[in-house]
């Protein structure tokens, strides 16, 4: 929460300017300017149109051009800021299979979902990363679309405030190409699972007609109530709809929904699949987040939670984006180091998946796997697709010089982790990297890439005699060279 710093910081530098230039505050440091001269206006201007303003051409595209015509117009004039050249989805999806990795007992519901390319195929390599945009549950997005006295059907333009006099070229973008107020809530504001910043509470009092309201909403802007703001806000993840309803007296205009609201944004995931091996399909590994806040709320992660809700045989299409990550797709004859607990071995999935295509026709490195979960028999993900690679002259084989080592955290009363499996394989370790081999880390960003860090200082330094100062240098220096990666989210 940057409020807890910056709103002392900001009070004692008034204050020290003051000191400094006192003729700047005629009135003092601690003058409050009120709401109406502060509030101003909107930076957004939303503009209404006839229904005959539609752009005929959107009647006589595919289906497919229409979808992606529609998202790139929405994102483009949202004002979350999405570069006009990311606005349009790169591809559409339809998910194929949808099933668990996980027992139903356990604690964790992780899936593995398979797509098809229904649109155009793009290329994509190992390592990469699909950005998925979420679907808003209609429902909620009804609810806010009616607590704010919307029609759902107007057909909307809008764009920035300064551009209200500005003639607009048809070929430079399609923000005067009107779309369906509800179409643009749902597809660029996120009305059901993000929270919003201080500012919005702040303009909520300003349109706030029951003087309770106003009362508590400036408490909550004020920096007296910050730390009321947090727990209110912050902590138990309220989101638009849940704050609205708390206050009900509120009315503003659209154009401040539009700039306040947080962007809807997409949720970026590595992909776990080689396009070698399904040439027309995309594969992800996916944590379907769920926690209970401090008073007992259930919360849910709007995309995963989505994803998980899809059934296959449903024609539902799925926008997508393709980036590059930060695991560069290693060529065949590179000997490889991975570790990747949890989720952090989706990337690793697609990694062997390639050797074994490649193996099939030329010589491939040594690949070292290191898994970790916390039961053998709750989370472990891909237990059949690790073991059978790790048989019959397969990729994690011994026999190709290879290996597949899982660390079960829970299953014995001192807890083991990946880094410990590393210890127990470090002469193994140690002779790869004097081939020049790189290293690959993929997981939670919380210690476990640190600790992994520390764990091959160690390894270097036991098994080459060499200080362990020698050692960190001797990793930074492969960190330079690009062979040591790592892939880490919260």
């Amino acid at each position: 929460m940057y409020e807890a710093a910056l709103d002392p910081w900001l009070s004692s530098l008034w204050s020290r300017l003051n000191e400094i230039k006192p003729h700047f505050f005629p009135k003092g440091p601690d003058f409050l300017v009120s709401n109406e001269e502060l509030i101003g206006l909107p930076k957004v201007q939303v503009t209404y149109h006839n229904v005959n303003d539609m752009d005929s051409r959107l009647s006589t595209a595919t289906d497919f051009k229409y979808l992606q015509m529609q998202i790139g117009r929405a994102r483009s004039m949202s004002s979350g800021k999405v570069p006009h050249e990311k606005s349009k989805p790169d591809a559409f999806l339809k998910m194929v299979k949808n099933f668990p990795l996980t027992r139903a007992s356990h604690e964790k519901d992780v899936r593995h979902f398979e797509f098809e390319f229904v649109s155009q195929v793009i290329k994509y390599e190992i390592g990469d990363v699909l950005e998925v945009l979420p679907s808003q549950s209609p429902a909620a997005v009804d609810s806010f679309i009616q607590r704010c006295n919307l029609d759902p059907e107007s057909l909307i333009t809008v764009h920035p405030r300064e551009m209200e006099n500005r003639h607009i070229d048809n070929n430079v973008n399609t923000l005067d190409v009107p779309i369906k107020l509800r179409t643009f809530v749902e597809l660029t504001m996120d009305v059901t699972s993000a929270s919003p910043r201080r500012y919005f509470f702040e303009v909520m009092s300003f349109f706030a007609t029951a003087e309770h309201e106003k009362e508590r909403l400036q408490y909550f802007a004020s920096p007296e109530g910050r730390d009321d703001l947090y727990q209110y806000n912050q902590k138990e993840r309220r989101t638009v709809v849940e704050v609205l309803e708390d206050f009900p007296s509120v009315q503003m205009p659209f154009e401040w929904f539009v700039q306040l609201v947080p962007p809807l944004k997409n949720r970026a995931f590595s992909i776990s699949s080689s396009p070698l091996a399904h040439p027309t399909q995309v594969h992800l590994t996916v944590d379907v987040v769920s926690w209970t806040t401090p008073f007992k709320r259930k919360r849910q992660g709007l995309c995963s939670t989505w994803l998980a809700s899809l059934d296959p045989e449903q024609s539902i299409y799925i926008p997508v984006w393709f980036h590059k990550g930060l695991l560069p797709p290693p060529p065949p004859s590179l000997p490889l180091i991975v570790i990747g607990p949890g989720t952090g071995c989706a990337p690793f999935r697609g990694f062997v998946e390639e050797r074994a295509v490649q193996s099939q026709c030329s010589t491939i490195a040594p690949t070292l796997l290191f898994f970790g979960c916390r039961n053998e028999n709750n989370d472990f993900l891909y237990r059949d697709f690790w073991l059978s690679h790790s048989e019959n002259d397969g990729v994690l084989s011994e026999a190709k010089g290879g290996g597949f080592y899982a660390a079960f955290s829970r299953d014995q009363p001192q807890k083991v982790y990946v880094q410990h499996k590393m210890q127990e394989q470090s002469e193994r370790i140690w002779n790869l990297l004097c081939e020049g081999a790189a290293i690959y880390v993929a997981g939670s960003s919380t210690k476990m890439p640190s600790d992994v860090m520390v764990a091959f200082e160690e390894i270097i330094s036991k098994e080459s005699g060499a200080p362990r100062e020698s050692a960190v240098r001797w990793l930074r220096s492969l960190e330079k060279a690009g062979k040591y990666h790592v892939e880490a989210w919260s």
